[in-house]
């Protein structure tokens, strides 16, 4: 049920998913969702979780076999596709915290920054900057990815090469740090 609550957040957005649309799309009565999920928000907590393992997935399986720029490459384009395929389940993402370390969205959100971990491994690093160098790609993957899956970018440059950009940056960044 709750990969069925994704791809219908991936559908009509986040924002839109209620439980009488996944009832619907399931095809059962909307009390009958409440014999696996809690509520709404239940539900979205859920997506974030499914939503946080896959990008780990797509990154962490991307990235393998690759080091340096080609690592962070790898893991920047993985996560800008998932991004932009499953805007809805991401969007469950952002703003959440775990209510407990033993939460499944803190072993979820710990796999993703595992992922881009690894990436920084190819790079010198130092371990007191690990966290602001984590920051620093999140937010550049995390804004380049939404200001595309909004439509944001209205200049004609194609976009592919702007996000190379980026992947430049961001590598030029990390090595002469």
């Amino acid at each position: 049920m709750v990969a069925a609550a994704a791809a219908l957040a991936d559908e009509v957005g986040l924002a839109n998913l209620t439980m009488g649309l996944l009832a619907e799309r399931v095809g059962v009565r909307t009390p009958s969702l409440y014999k696996h999920v809690a509520g709404q928000e239940d539900l979205n907590r859920r997506i974030a979780v499914l939503a946080l393992n896959e990008a780990a997935d797509a990154v962490g399986g991307a990235i393998q076999g690759y080091a340096g720029r080609d690592a962070l490459a790898a893991a920047a384009r993985a996560f800008r596709t998932f991004v932009l395929e499953h805007p809805g389940r991401y969007a469950a993402t952002i703003g959440l915290e775990p209510s407990a370390p033993d939460d499944p969205l803190a072993a979820a959100g710990r796999r993703l920054l595992d992922a881009f971990q690894a990436v920084l491994r190819g790079y010198d690093v130092p371990e007191p900057a690990v966290d602001h160098a984590l920051r620093t790609l999140r937010s550049l993957c995390h804004g380049f990815a939404m200001l595309q899956a909004g439509n944001a970018f209205q200049l004609s440059t194609d976009i592919d090469e702007s996000f190379d950009w980026l992947i430049d940056f961001a590598d030029r960044g990390l090595r002469g740090r």
